[in-house]
């Protein structure tokens, strides 16, 4: 299984690849091997996948891979800082990680049998899946930008007026906070991936001592949200308002009004737009995976459940406040979440009649939103009050849903026997 799953996989890239420089572009593989040497997009990803990896090690390995990975960090510094080749893009360390992930798949192969080398290769798998998802969800949105000239953003735009556009009244509240703000949501929102690993570490924190992984944890959420949302890009492009309407959108946007006027709301057409921007924004991705991290943080310590709210709250705050989407984006990225965390967790306890109920209605419910911000669009501006619960109405719905769902399938913590009452002679 673990061999197909590898093959499938592997052909997947090679065909991303193909069409990454079909259009000039290199695809994921050279990216990610690229990196190997020059300055890696995001450092902290790369270290967070080695902690991934790190999970199926021992602590005195654990210990040894971080001194390994800082120590050719430092070799490299110092190469470029002889050859006078500073970094003027990406991250200057991360390079060593990517090697100790890969020193670590050789020294399987080479050095270890049965049970043990399959586990290390599941470790260093699951940090390779994390690095190379990000290069493959960076082809696909090059691929949205290229084979989707129309958008659908006056559509969405309009139908938001039933929410009262908050991607409007976040990006002024935003804007407030001024430069301050503005970096920190920024920070929260590039480095999701590092939140995710944060939880995920502490989720397989005893795979090294089981020798073996939980049945279900993030990791396999993350990565099925990556897969599929991709495709739903394709099938409903929308490029978000700070293009559609604001000034990142250049001559292709509407106008420059986001997010200081309310768009119009009435007459919503398909609407051209470049070759560049990604379709990335129903459902809102950023808002799935937090949703994810919010989640899968509810069983662990007070400080990660508080993490996880933080996170949640943030991306939510950066995802409106910079108009990278809508509010039925953001609505249909937890639906989107819910529905796949429960066929995920159906798949390892086994199907019943509560997940097929949730997995039916949450995939309803999502296709029931997007039809209908596509061809009732108008109506939902023109009767906010009827249209605006209902759209909170079927988000609660599913919500609530998946609530009692999970509580019948989490276990019930043991009573502790009562001792049994005796009459004492007096």
């Amino acid at each position: 299984m673990w061999a197909a799953v590898g093959v499938v996989g592997l052909g997947f890239l090679v065909a991303l690849e193909f069409a990454a420089r079909h259009y000039g572009v290199p695809g994921p593989l050279v990216n990610q091997a690229r990196e190997v040497v020059l300055p890696p997009v995001s450092g902290f990803l790369l270290y967070g996948s080695m902690g991934l990896m790190m999970v199926v090690l021992t602590w005195r390995q654990r210990a040894f891979a971080l001194g390994a990975a800082i120590g050719v960090d430092l070799l490299i510094l110092l190469i470029r800082w002889i050859a006078d080749a500073p970094v003027t893009q990406g991250h200057p360390f991360g390079s060593g990680a990517l090697w100790v992930i890969l020193g670590t798949a050789v020294f399987a192969v080479t050095r270890r049998t049965g049970s043990e080398r399959l586990l290390l290769l599941k470790g260093v798998g699951l940090g390779l899946l994390l690095v190379t998802g990000r290069k493959t969800g960076d082809a696909w949105l090059l691929i949205t930008s290229k084979t989707r000239p129309q958008v659908l953003d006056q559509y969405v735009a309009t139908a938001d007026h039933a929410l009262g556009n908050p991607s409007w009244l976040v990006g002024r509240m935003v804007r407030s906070t001024g430069h301050v703000g503005e970096v920190f949501l920024d920070s929260v929102y590039t480095q999701l991936a590092v939140a995710a690993v944060v939880v995920a570490v502490y989720q397989l924190r005893r795979v090294a001592v089981d020798r073996r992984f939980p049945p279900h944890h993030l990791v396999r959420t993350f990565l099925v949200i990556g897969l599929l949302g991709p495709a739903i890009y394709m099938i409903y492009p929308v490029v978000g308002p700070i293009f559609a309407f604001g000034a990142d959108g250049g001559h292709w946007a509407v106008a420059d009004i986001w997010p200081d006027v309310m768009p119009p709301s009435v007459g919503p057409e398909h609407m051209p737009f470049d070759e560049i921007t990604p379709r990335n924004c129903m459902p809102s991705l950023h808002t799935a995976w937090a949703t994810t991290i919010f989640i899968h943080s509810r069983r662990g310590p007070r400080v990660l459940r508080y993490g996880g709210t933080f996170w949640l709250l943030a991306t939510l705050a950066a995802t409106l406040g910079f108009g990278y989407h809508y509010g039925i984006d953001i609505i249909t990225g937890v639906i989107f979440t819910l529905t796949i965390e429960t066929a995920l967790r159906a798949l390892e306890r086994g199907w019943d009649r509560s997940a097929t109920l949730l997995v039916v209605h949450g995939t309803v419910v999502f296709t029931a939103i997007l039809v209908a911000a596509r061809y009732l669009s108008t109506q939902f501006a023109a009767h906010p009050w009827v249209f605006g619960p209902l759209l909170v109405l079927a988000l609660v719905s599913v919500i609530s849903l998946y609530v009692r769902t999970v509580r019948q399938w989490d276990p019930k913590p043991a009573v502790a026997p009562q001792p049994e009452l005796r009459p004492e002679l007096v």
